[in-house]
């Protein structure tokens, strides 16, 4: 699926004249512009004591909640109606909101559809982690061993120190760039786009070591190539490269996709048969909150364990290296410098993310029982205006 760039924000309209006759925040103002309604409305209420009411809601927003949302249904259809506002925070797609288990809201943008696969870029990473649990949970992988890189094990090499949980808490030490300019430069680009494309889990394996293993947390892509990698020789040692990726299809298909209900997760594949393990799962909006709801529910659907709970407890959990980062998951905590991948204030530190390129999250609220998922397009100028509104929806629910 092309992904579409945003549509061009309408001319701008200054609210200064209306807030000299009326003290109507000028966020209504422009939101009642936005959505064709004037300003007639919001000056009539200059009349009335009290504040002035909010403006009305677009068609269609309010249908967008269930009847019993858990909190005021017209309080939940503003604040999933900000994210799909004009000009707002890029282009939204999808939102999903579940509450204790049901689907509470649910809208789409024009051009998307529930049966629509979204693909999740870094949203992946949590799912090849999970994968990476189930093997460990077999008996095939070690956390604390040696990640099994053949060429890492040759004598007197450095990366031998390098394990599994390294590898899952973006800590191994490697000489991985993440983004950077130009773009064309970054070793994410490199690997997925250019040189490193025919076999992006070699190229992501061959890099030396910049810190010792385990000292440094250093977010990286390249190291999920590298689990996708390790993934596919576990399950389908010296196969094929056509057989690798078929046995990797069959094992993300049989104990994740079909135990969980997610009927259109798929995931693509490089040139020698690994899984892009790092950007390349795909969803529909509803599947991807199912996903949220697994990770909520510590690896349990109904019931029955997928993964032991001792694994998403782990993937929850802070890392040595990054107190905001824990097993290829984003956590709402502090970062040890300038990052801010989360929330700032008071939402909880119980509360984890996937993130991924462009403004896609599934945001899960364990205290609030409340999985949140936004599939879209925002560009980094937008970025903290879409956590804000994100934001705004965790908090109608209270914790428990």
């Amino acid at each position: 699926m092309t992904l579409r760039s945003p549509p061009s924000r309408p001319p701008a309209r200054s609210p200064s004249a209306f807030a000299a006759l009326c003290p109507v925040s000028a966020r209504s103002v422009l939101r009642s512009v936005v959505s064709g309604l004037g300003a007639l409305a919001l000056l009539t209420a200059c009349s009335q004591d009290g504040p002035p009411p909010e403006p009305p809601l677009p068609e269609g927003a309010l249908e967008a909640v269930a009847d019993e949302p858990g909190v005021p249904r017209e309080r939940l259809a503003r604040a999933v109606d900000e994210l799909f506002a004009v000009g707002n925070v890029g282009e939204t797609h999808a939102v999903v909101v579940m509450h204790a288990g049901e689907v509470v809201a649910e809208r789409y943008g024009e051009g998307f559809a529930p049966e629509m696969r979204f693909t999740g870029w870094s949203l992946s990473k949590s799912v090849t982690a999970v994968l990476a649990g189930m093997m460990v949970a077999d008996g095939r992988m070690a956390l604390n061993g040696a990640a099994p890189v053949p060429q890492w094990q040759r004598s007197g090499d450095p990366r031998s120190a390098i394990t599994l949980r390294h590898l899952l808490q973006m800590r191994s030490g490697l000489r991985h760039q993440e983004g950077g300019e130009p773009a064309y430069e970054s070793d994410d680009v490199r690997m997925l786009f250019l040189d490193g494309r025919g076999d992006t889990a070699g190229w992501a394996e061959a890099q030396s070591l910049e810190y010792e293993p385990g000292t440094t947390f250093a977010y990286s892509s390249a190291t999920t190539a590298i689990l996708g990698d390790i993934l596919a020789d576990t399950i389908a040692p010296d196969a094929s490269d056509e057989a690798r990726q078929q046995a990797m299809r069959e094992f993300v298909e049989a104990r994740l996709a079909v135990p969980l209900g997610m009927t259109t997760l798929a995931g693509e594949y490089d040139a020698s048969g690994t899984l892009l393990g790092a950007s390349s799962f795909w969803a529909s909006a509803r599947d991807w909150a199912r996903f949220g709801e697994f990770l909520r529910n510590y690896g349990s659907i109904a019931g029955a364990q997928i993964v032991p709970r001792g694994w998403i407890e782990f993937m929850r959990s802070p890392s040595p290296a990054s107190p905001d980062y824990g097993g290829h998951l984003w956590l709402n905590r502090p970062s040890d410098g300038p990052r801010s991948v989360l929330f700032d204030g008071d939402h909880g530190d119980d509360i984890f993310a996937a993130v991924g390129h462009l403004g896609q999250y599934i945001i899960v609220a364990p205290d609030r029982r409340l999985t949140v998922v936004r599939l879209g397009w925002t560009q980094d100028e937008n970025r903290d205006r879409l956590k804000q509104e994100l934001a705004d929806i965790v908090a109608l629910y209270p914790s428990r």
